[in-house]
């Protein structure tokens, strides 16, 4: 009996599920998750002393690798001198000109402690700015679990087949209306129909929580036009892509300004946060200036501050991004040349270092696409990665990520098991 075994069995008696986010649970590919023993560079190892080249990067913050020194360093010096004051502290200062110096949208920002705090943040502020209830959200697009964006949601409650979850309150779910991703007609319609109601529309402008798939080309300068004349506010969650895609964001790929961001992940070197800022006369709608409440004890943690700091500055001095191209375009080129004989089965999509195999064929450009692919075969896939040391998100319906510790030959690695995995 293995000890991740012994402690799933244990943990199923004192957690729900065993696990403390779902999607750990392995119930979309079956069988029973590995507890991580240690994490370095690209690389984990779990309890029982297997090593998995590692796609997951807790998810995407993980951008330098695991336990880079330049993080680490930085949380042990800020730790000696006190890891939380909920009191104002200099670090927080430099997150936020940071921030807004290479977010050029972002006039300013707040500090929280994880995405979904955010992205509630933003729905709540877009309602106290515009005094208006509805929102629009689009299919696939997964914004955490808030109750008025688990509507439709992608990423986990997906996964599970439940996008609704329960405990949602019918009239929450009301004040949602969900558009397909890319409908450029039912943005049009709906805007006629109902834009003097509507507060925000909220999306991602590069889907990454129901696979990966893009904006077509029009779509995110529609959306900005019809919210800049309809006086909706225009919300992009780049929980995911935020420093990851580009410096700037998505935002910056597409050229098109959100009225508000979300983001998380990279700017927290690994530690819990997430931050969300705009618009100044939109921000300045927060309290203690305006009447919008919001607030958080461990809002701007001094940890979190030093290693995400400590993160992007690395990211930056490295021009990160591009050797993180690089190595996206040598893992995408190989596995486009594998899959020259599987054409019908599967569609591979990539921007940057997240990159998404779909196991159907045809385009993929929104949830309903992504939905049409075979999850029996994605889950058998996953396994033969994973018992030959490379680990993938434990769903078709998630990104990969490349960080900057994965060497060419870790990549040269992860290619022949997709090939072997593929052929088997």
């Amino acid at each position: 009996m293995s000890l991740s075994h012994s402690l799933f069995t244990r943990a199923q008696s004192l957690i729900p599920g065993g696990v403390n986010s779902p999607v750990r649970a392995f119930r979309a590919v079956g069988g029973e998750p590995f507890f991580v023993q240690r994490a370095e560079g690209a690389r984990i190892w779990d309890v029982d002393g297997n090593e998995y080249i590692d796609y997951v990067g807790t998810w995407g913050p993980a951008i330098l690798g695991h336990a880079p020194a330049v993080v680490t360093d930085a949380i042990r010096d800020t730790a000696s001198r006190g890891v939380s004051f909920g009191i104002p502290n200099p670090l927080e200062v430099e997150m936020a000109a940071l921030i807004c110096d290479w977010v050029p949208s972002i006039e300013k920002v707040r500090m929280v402690n994880s995405g979904t705090e955010a992205t509630m943040s933003c729905v709540r502020l877009a309602r106290g700015y515009t005094g208006r209830d509805l929102i629009v959200k689009f299919d696939g697009c997964y914004h955490g679990h808030v109750d008025s964006l688990l509507v439709k949601a992608g990423s986990g409650a997906l996964t599970h087949g439940e996008p609704d979850s329960a405990g949602v309150p019918a009239a929450f779910a009301n004040l949602t209306i969900t558009l397909p991703f890319n409908d450029v007609t039912a943005i049009r319609s709906l805007f006629m129909a109902e834009g003097s109601k509507i507060a925000a529309v909220i999306l991602e402008p590069i889907p990454a929580n129901a696979g990966l798939y893009f904006p077509d080309p029009g779509f995110l300068e529609l959306l900005r036009q019809q919210c800049s004349e309809y006086g909706v506010v225009l919300i992009f969650d780049e929980v995911m892509t935020g420093f990851r895609v580009a410096r700037g964001g998505a935002q910056e790929l597409y050229g098109v300004s959100p009225d508000l961001t979300a983001l998380g992940k990279v700017i927290g070197g690994g530690l819990p946060v997430g931050a969300f800022g705009g618009r100044a006369e939109i921000m300045d709608r927060l309290s203690p200036l305006g009447p919008v409440y919001q607030a958080g004890t461990l809002s701007g943690n001094p940890l979190a501050m030093a290693a995400g700091l400590a993160q992007l500055r690395e990211l930056d001095r490295l021009q990160g991004w591009r050797l993180l191209e690089d190595l996206g375009q040598a893992l995408e080129a190989g596995l486009r040349d594998i899959l020259k004989s599987h054409q019908t089965r599967f569609t591979l999509h990539r921007v940057g270092s997240m990159f998404c195999l779909f196991f159907t064929g045809g385009p993929v450009s929104s949830l309903a696409n992504a939905q049409r692919s075979d999850r029996s075969a994605f889950a058998a896939f996953f396994h033969r990665c994973l018992e030959a040391g490379v680990y993938l998100a434990p769903s078709q319906f998630e990104t990969g990520f490349i960080s900057l510790a994965h060497a060419p030959a870790d990549i040269e690695q992860t290619l022949r098991v997709f090939e072997s995995s593929l052929h088997s």
